[in-house]
């Protein structure tokens, strides 16, 4: 009888170690993303609404530029091609608004905290980022997917949308799992792996 009950939890822990055991090419999750980030001014209504307006403007050029990637590295360079246009797009908005901030745009890597949209969520670490930054940049921020082309306005993104963008841009199935299933067990513990991974 203890023989039996030892190989069931032998058995158990087997599977739990599988059911942890890294997918290969988790990293995949960030290195096939652009992330887009808007900085306000400040945390005034006013400030906030401009945000948003900056945000659109931005994805009136960006979105069509990108429609036709296939992969980050292809993104990047269009973007990078671009980044003139974007910054002239949102300082127009501002001026347009009647605001005389200055509107500023990184392209780099910048660390970003654990963040969840509507059908997925990205683990915390490192992204390449597109950051746009208005006057003093001291309020509230608007963060999305810029690449895949996941960011929609004040629009929602369905679940399978998301899927397909991110099965399009080379992650299999079981990599978009960690972005979607982050409330099961087995898929948290594998997101603070990744995590963890990716602080390296």
């Amino acid at each position: 009888m203890k023989k039996i009950t030892a190989a069931v939890l032998i058995g158990a822990a087997l599977l739990l170690i599988v059911g942890l055991a890294p997918v290969h090419g988790e990293a995949e999750i960030y290195d096939s993303v652009v992330r887009l980030h808007v900085l306000a001014n400040s945390d005034s209504d006013e400030d906030q609404a401009l945000k948003l307006d900056v945000r659109d403007a931005i994805l009136e050029v960006a979105s069509p530029l990108l429609e036709t990637c296939s992969d980050r590295a292809q993104a990047e360079d269009v973007l990078r091609e671009h980044l003139d246009d974007i910054a002239m797009a949102a300082q127009e908005t501002v001026r347009n608004a009647g605001h005389s901030e200055v509107v500023s745009v990184d392209f780099d890597e910048e660390p970003y905290p654990e963040r969840s949209y509507d059908s997925f969520c990205f683990p915390a670490g490192t992204y390449l980022s597109l950051r746009v930054m208005i006057g003093e940049a001291e309020g509230h921020n608007w963060w999305c997917c810029l690449f895949p082309p996941l960011c929609k306005g004040a629009a929602s993104v369905s679940p399978k949308e998301a899927e397909n963008a991110f099965i399009s841009v080379g992650l299999t199935p079981d990599q978009y799992k960690i972005i979607t299933e982050t409330d099961s067990t087995v898929y948290k513990v594998r997101f603070k792996i990744l995590e963890l991974f990716k602080k390296k």
